[in-house]
């Protein structure tokens, strides 16, 4: 498992520095690391992708006795870029694969481009065993390839009998879809959208994608704001909180937001939010608690009210008058992608009727073994209905898990009524016509081991849809929501024409896994109106103080030109850490008093201020200047002069340490008298030291 960029821990409020934030398994990553370089970038290729395949033949490989090997360029998008493979490992025992940017040495200072992209070996005794990995990157100066370190094992690559090599020629192929992005530097998803994105924790854009389609729709938020919370809950201690912190935050703050306060309430430890879970899984999860949270409050039964359905399985005789039924609640339909052209498909195979006979008959209780009809039809729909498509599937010939990137068409409007209510049980109410309207679209992008997650949304279900895309957001046309995201095959042109002239067809491996529908007789209720008053004021209150909060810090950080941080240690703070924190060194300066002061205030100014703080009259102060010493600790060195107290702060740290904007460390020395009174420090020769004596106490078993 590789972590791509994973958010730093400690900074879940920090904009995130890297173009993409996935965690993939056996993911991509960049083939060494560049020079930094600024973020500037250039203009990006036109709004259509422009996509081709190149294929790359390489003769003799198994007597390559190079460490990498470049393809030949080839252009895509007006870009160059070419293959670039590790026939025996990048450090590694697998092969390892990059696309990389073929001119990036001669490009403009912080140039930029992305492009999703797939690299395969192709086995050329059976194409379906071919090795395929797709994913994407924001290309720059510091990351100018990027690919798979542990693409395949060697020993899979070289065995004779696998059909990777034949004759000795290895087919690598590579397919690249060059699309305009947003610049990911500048963008502003709330100005040009009105939406927010969710920062990515390191593996959780499944997690985003689901909670911007239930955050999008609005009686499911109020209802989330009206769960009864107090002030003394802590959000990642409480599901409810956590989330409508989360979905305030979505409402009213202008940049991307943090999930980690909810992923803590999951009880998600660190390495646990960095883990692929299932989608269906968490979306049930996360309603069974919020279900259990509204027990006995306002909102109580709003889960089951939105999302719940019926339906009867029943076993009809065919020759003797008995039936057999049994009713069963769903939050969600499992629908079979496989051998299914659409969504109706689906539901005709859902509602097929099973045939019980021969050394299958049924046991009718008083009537024996008889030939019978086996089948599920729907009681009831849910005025919200998720269907969950099943694209991931066990493949028994193969022994391991495959998805299925078959075209699956879905519309815009579904009718559950369709072919005189074929869907529905003779008991089902009459009275509600089951017509639905799409609200949003699920996509995964990539294969079976990892890929990336995003989600296509109409938030007023008007004909303009959003791409929600972790920190980003985007607005999308109807093609891009609904017909890109079918799967299948698409036709793409060769960019070596000499190895094969005819366009060929390949698999798109970004497709819908999951959709939402809203019937269309409830939508009014369900799309309503949320604002302010629906949110408890200790909540708001609370947001309101984080916000102000982080708007504090960011001024002070970008303020932080203008000051010093002086730190000053204390006989005291010495007599406190030595034999508790500290043993070898004399003080931690982490922890003793520090002060922020403006580079421009005179040091006289300074003193005042630690005369009112440690009660010291500034004419009893005496301050040292300390050393670093060669075992990286440090001692007081020398007293500063007259001369150095009479300048600025800011002088004075410059004089002091030559490192950009570091630390004043300072110790101050006080000498009291008989009485305990403050008494000037005696005069310092340049023949006098400073010593400072430990002592260990062995019946104590003390340091002091």
């Amino acid at each position: 498992m590789t972590i791509m960029n994973p958010l730093p821990t400690d900074q879940e409020d920090e904009e995130m520095l890297v173009p993409r934030s996935d965690l993939v398994f056996e993911g991509p990553q960049p083939m060494e690391a560049q020079p930094e370089i600024g973020n500037d970038v250039e203009k990006q290729p036109p709004e259509d992708p422009q996509t081709s395949r190149f294929t790359w033949k390489i003769d003799n490989f198994s007597r390559l006795n190079i460490k990498k090997l470049y393809s030949d360029t080839f252009v895509v998008g007006g870009y160059k870029w070419r293959i670039l493979i590790f026939p025996k490992g990048n450090n590694v025992d697998y092969l390892s694969m990059y696309l990389d940017v073929a001119d990036s040495a001669n490009l403009p200072y912080g140039w930029s481009r992305y492009a999703q992209f797939s690299l395969s070996v192709v086995n050329q005794i059976h194409n379906k065993y071919s090795i395929r990995k797709e994913t994407q990157h924001q290309f720059n100066a510091r990351e100018s390839d990027w690919g798979f370190t542990s693409f395949m094992p060697l020993g899979e690559l070289y065995d004779p009998n696998r059909g990777y090599i034949v004759d000795d020629a290895c087919v690598i192929e590579a397919e690249v879809a060059v699309r305009k992005i947003v610049d990911y530097w500048s963008y502003d998803s709330k100005k040009e959208t009105g939406f927010v994105g969710l920062k990515n924790q390191g593996a959780t854009c499944y997690m985003n994608s689901l909670l911007q389609t239930l955050y999008h729709i609005p009686y499911f938020r109020k209802a989330v704001y009206h769960m009864p919370t107090t002030e003394n809950d802590m959000p990642s201690a409480s599901i409810p909180l956590a989330l409508q912190s989360l979905f305030y935050k979505l409402q009213y703050s202008d940049n991307s937001v943090a999930t980690k306060e909810l992923t803590k309430s999951f009880g998600w430890d660190t390495y646990d939010s960095f883990l692929q879970h299932d989608v269906q899984e968490l979306n049930r999860v996360l309603c069974e608690k919020l279900e259990e949270k509204m027990k006995g409050t306002v909102v109580e039964g709003t889960i089951q009210q939105l999302f719940e359905g019926h339906h009867m399985n029943y076993i009809e005789c065919i020759n003797v008058d008995y039936k057999s039924t049994r009713k069963e609640s769903f939050y969600d339909l499992q629908l079979d992608v496989k051998g299914c052209a659409d969504v109706y498909a689906s539901f005709d195979k859902y509602v097929e009727v099973e045939r019980l006979e021969g050394d299958n008959k049924y046991h009718a209780e008083q009537f024996g073994l008889q030939d019978a009809k086996k089948g599920v039809l729907f009681i009831d729909f849910p005025p919200v209905l998720q269907l969950q498509l099943k694209r991931f599937e066990y493949d028994f010939s193969r022994d391991t898990m495959v998805k299925i990137n078959d075209r699956y068409e879905f519309p815009l409007q579904l009718d559950l009524d369709r072919e005189n209510r074929k869907y529905l049980s003779p008991e089902a109410d009459g009275s509600v016509r089951n017509l639905y309207t799409l609200h949003s679209v699920l996509v995964h992008s990539g294969g079976v081991h990892g890929g990336h997650y995003y989600a296509f949304i109409r938030p007023t279900l008007s004909d303009q849809w959003y791409k929600f895309d972790d920190e980003r957001v985007t607005k999308e046309d109807v093609k891009r929501a609904l017909e890109e995201q079918y799967g299948g095959e698409e036709e793409l042109p060769q960019t070596n024409p000499g190895f094969n002239n005819a366009p060929f067809k390949f698999t798109k491996y970004s497709n819908a896994y999951m959709l939402v529908y809203i019937r269309e007789s409830d939508k009014d209720k369900i799309m309503c109106s949320v604002d302010e008053k629906d949110i408890a004021d200790h909540v708001r209150a609370r947001l309101q103080r984080e916000q102000e909060d982080k708007e504090q810090k960011k001024k002070e950080k970008a303020e932080a030109h203008l000051y010093t941080i002086i730190k000053v240690a204390r006989d005291e703070d010495l007599k406190q850490q030595i034999g508790k924190d500290i043993h070898f060194d004399l003080v931690d300066h982490d922890k003793v008093r520090s002060f922020r002061i403006q580079k421009q205030t005179p040091f006289s100014i300074f003193k005042e201020e630690v005369a009112r703080e440690f009660g010291v009259p500034v004419q009893f102060q005496r301050f040292w200047l300390w050393a670093k010493r060669q075992n990286h600790t440090y001692r007081p060195n020398r007293p500063l002069t007259h001369l150095e107290e009479a300048q600025t702060v800011g002088q004075l740290r410059e004089v002091s340490n030559k490192v950009q904007n570091a630390e004043l460390k300072l110790f101050l020395e006080v000498e009291l008298g008989l009485d305990l009174r403050h008494i000037p420090p005696p005069d310092k020769t340049k023949d006098d030291i400073l010593l400072f004596f430990k002592i260990y106490d062995p019946e104590k078993e003390e340091l002091r």
